[in-house]
């Protein structure tokens, strides 16, 4: 027998899990023990849900006792520093299951009865926004005990990051680390990502090709909460190839109140068929927007430029075209001009490398910015795999970022020079003087002899 067809030892296995529940109850206990072993891995997770940084001690399906009954909540977290302590329950689901409203109440119920301070959810459901939840809680019972989410594509984001990009301070805590994220990766965890964009999006689908869909169309509020969520799980995905905190971008006017981008998001769905969302990269010239056209068939992804405030429109354009030497020839490339309120021109990159003068205009207009867009075939399908919708989000993301946006520079004036005093300095004509003294000549054996 070779050693290739051998299994190799994993300190957490994902051999032997019979269903959903087994699968539930390993993923918690694989999760909380990290937790309890690695700090450099639980002290951003906790601190991001309020805990104080202390001593870290986990457990899974501890008993609580509710009137007559005694319920099992997945598990618990209790961070001790001195003489204080902060609790969280801990309720876990894995696959294609979902959290439930009344479970959940339960939960808050035994924090309150208990003086705990959170309840932490885990599922494979992706909010549409940080700090948001994806189950409909009771405001009533968050008076006194928080409730936070984590889904396991965040969760896997962070243990990769931090593997990764941030370091482990010990080699034997970052193999453990990475013993979590190998079983998270794997299949049979039950940790999936992100991969179906509902029930509805077929018939949402159609209907905006067709033109037929109506704000008050059932299934249109469910298909705009799915594609925030898709760009939730696009920031994620970049942030973890990355090492950087990616984030979903959302106007000031939408971060208090989520009702307003739905509204926004459904809106604009129903009028031009397009679903549009943006995420800002850490130290970028500025966020890629993403926007999925149904009509056309296509995703297409763009960053905005400011130009360069000296020289002219063709040197400004030929400054960027510099900075796209290995860009894709099918780059749509558009330049905005000072004081002009319409469009612009617009160039492919191949028309831009030959002629940079079709994308400069007339000489005597200014360049202000450029738009750089890339765009793909949009796919059809609800989950993923080729032809998925998902997929040509996602693979048009990284396409664009990797072949564009990482090359991109802002425009910075070079510093002043010192004048470097050798240089130019020519010694002044000697003066002429009109003066009899000056006229003597040193020669003439006559001059100062009496």
């Amino acid at each position: 027998m070779s050693v290739e067809s051998w299994n190799e030892a994993r300190l957490i296995p994902t051999s032997g899990i019979s269903g959903a529940e087994e699968q539930e109850r390993r993923a918690t206990s694989a999760l909380l023990a990290v937790m309890g072993a690695v700090p450099d891995f639980s002290r951003g997770l906790l601190k991001s849900v309020g805990a104080p940084a202390g001593t870290v001690s986990t457990y899974i399906e501890a008993p609580f006792q509710m009137g007559d009954k005694k319920w099992y909540p997945d598990g618990l977290i209790r961070v001790t520093r001195g003489k204080t302590s902060w609790t969280a329950l801990v309720e876990v689901k894995t696959g294609r299951n979902q959290l439930g409203a009344d479970q959940l109440d339960r939960y808050l119920d035994i924090c309150r009865s208990y003086g705990f301070d959170t309840l932490i959810t885990i599922s494979n459901e992706i909010p549409v926004a940080w700090g948001e939840h994806p189950t409909k809680i009771d405001r009533r019972k968050l008076r006194k005990v928080d409730i936070h989410h984590w889904s396991w594509t965040y969760l896997l984001s962070t243990a990769v990051v931090q593997k990764e990009h941030r370091g482990v301070s010990d080699p034997e805590q970052a193999w453990i680390l990475g013993e979590l994220i190998r079983y998270l990766e794997h299949p049979r965890s039950g940790a999936l990502e992100f991969d179906d964009m509902g029930g509805d999006w077929v018939g949402i689908r159609q209907a905006v090709k067709a033109g037929t869909l109506r704000p008050a169309d059932k299934g249109g509020p469910e298909i705009v909460a799915k594609f925030d969520a898709l760009l939730r799980y696009v920031s994620l995905r970049l942030g973890r190839q990355l090492g950087a905190d990616v984030i979903h971008v959302r106007s000031r006017r939408e971060q208090p109140n989520p009702a307003v981008r739905a509204q926004d998001l459904l809106d604009r769905l129903v009028d031009e068929g397009k679903l549009r969302g943006a995420v800002r990269i850490p130290d970028t010239v500025s966020p890629l927007s993403i926007t999925a056209d149904l009509r056309s068939g296509v995703v297409e992804c763009s960053v905005d430029l400011p130009a360069p405030q000296e020289g002219r429109s063709k040197t400004r354009v030929n400054w960027l075209i510099r900075q796209l030497k290995d860009a894709p020839d099918d780059l749509r490339v558009e330049a905005f001009f000072v004081s002009s309120r319409g469009p612009g021109t617009a160039e492919l990159l191949a028309s831009a490398r030959e002629s940079p003068e079709l994308l400069a205009g007339d000489s005597k207009r200014e360049i202000k910015s450029f738009r750089i867009t890339h765009s793909v075939s949009l796919g059809t399908k609800r989950g993923r795999g080729q032809g998925a919708f998902i997929d040509s989000v996602v693979d048009g993301v990284d396409l664009f970022y990797g072949a564009v946006v990482q090359h991109l520079k802002p425009w910075s004036a070079k510093p002043p020079r010192l004048r470097d005093p050798e240089v130019d300095r020519v010694a002044p004509p000697e003066l002429s003087s009109s003066a009899l003294s000056s006229q003597d000549d040193d020669d003439d054996p006559g001059v100062g002899q009496d």
